[in-house]
């Protein structure tokens, strides 16, 4: 197995892992530990944006792994709402502002638009269409910005 499929086993089973543990996480854990749980979430999406970014502007020479990336972005960002479930607002230090659980419905409404991004980001990179890559990556970078203006506070 090269390298390039052993990162790719490794970002489907991590996807498989998130896909599988939130729900259940949200139901029995104590807030502390759902903050914990968003704020790897978040900075693994953080992660992949900021790798995707790199080999879209051209500043490393890993193409092949744009896809894993954009599939990790893809998975990651679904239901971004559940990681922030009633009650998850104290118990930790965290960045989450109350507009999240205040304004429910258009925090949801972000993340959803976050999600269809993602997903249009992933189908681009399927395409290898350099200018429509370019494109949706700038879509996906604006709606993730939108949602952290709003609803994240700013690092000191």
């Amino acid at each position: 197995m090269n390298e390039e499929q052993y990162i790719r086993r490794r970002v489907r089973g991590c996807v498989m892992l998130v896909a599988l543990a939130v729900p259940a996480v949200s139901a029995a854990s104590e807030p502390g530990d759902i903050i914990k749980y968003r704020q790897n979430v978040m900075e693994g999406n953080g992660a992949h944006a900021s790798a995707a970014e790199a080999i879209i502007q051209g500043k490393v020479e890993f193409k092949g792994h744009l896809p894993d990336h954009a599939r990790a972005l893809e998975a990651f960002t679904r239901n971004i709402p559940a990681l922030f479930p009633p009650g998850s607002d104290t118990g930790a230090e965290t960045r989450a502002l109350e507009a999240i659980w205040k304004n429910r419905a258009d925090f949801e409404k972000r993340a959803k638009d976050v999600e269809t991004k993602a997903a249009a980001f992933a189908k681009a990179v399927a395409s290898k269409d350099d200018a429509q890559i370019q494109a949706s990556f700038k879509e996906l970078n604006d709606g993730c910005n939108a949602c952290h203006k709003e609803f994240r506070k700013r690092k000191r």
